[in-house]
């Protein structure tokens, strides 16, 4: 099964047939548990590159994104594909809560942001993920991936591959390409990498 290449997961479910959005949060609702400190490890480490005061706690950043994956009910096949999922539901909390704290301020310093392999990365202010978050909608939907569950997740390439039913070669070749091209387009100025110059 594959991680969905849009959305919080909601697809994931229906590829396969899986039944009814109930059952499938009742099972989301069942596994949650068993990754609960996982969970909130991820979210530590999501929160940790944020600049200034923080917007969230690691909790409340775990529950809400718990919050958009219950309303999707995504089926996940296995701990690593739940953790991929759960990435990704983070990624867009932090993402809609610097769109908010950008409205609210309406200015600021650009401020660069580079791509690192995820653990220890560099902070990142709400102008910052927002740049990152426009470069990582502009590559192809595995790297999208890839880089979600490698920089936001945190995960293991092992990980990765479990949860994108590739092999580890795969996510390899598609975290340089990914992370070659975020580079390249981070560092130029935002309109001189079009929309459909991704990989």
């Amino acid at each position: 099964m594959m991680l969905a290449e849009t959305g919080t997961g909601e697809e994931a479910g229906t590829e396969t047939g899986a039944g009814e959005p109930a059952a499938r949060r009742q099972a989301l609702d069942a596994m949650v548990p068993l990754v609960y400190d996982e969970l909130r490890r991820l979210a530590q480490r999501q929160l940790a590159r944020e600049q200034g005061p923080r917007s969230l706690q690691p909790t409340t950043l775990v529950h809400e994104a718990y919050l958009k994956l219950a309303a999707h009910a995504p089926r996940a096949t296995s701990r690593a594909h739940l953790l991929a999922i759960a990435a990704h539901a983070m990624r867009q909390v932090l993402v809609d809560r610097a769109r908010e704290r950008r409205a609210q301020k309406r200015g600021g310093e650009w401020a660069r942001v580079t791509l690192t392999d995820g653990v220890g990365g560099p902070a990142v202010d709400a102008e910052g993920l927002l740049t990152l978050n426009d470069a990582i909608e502009r590559l192809e939907p595995r790297q999208r991936q890839v880089v979600e569950c490698r920089y936001f997740a945190g995960l293991s390439d092992e990980e990765i591959a479990e949860a994108l039913g590739v092999t580890v070669r795969t996510v390899g070749r598609d975290w340089v390409k990914a992370r070659a091209w975020l580079n390249r387009a981070l560092t130029e100025a935002p309109a001189a990498v079009p929309a459909g110059d991704a990989p």
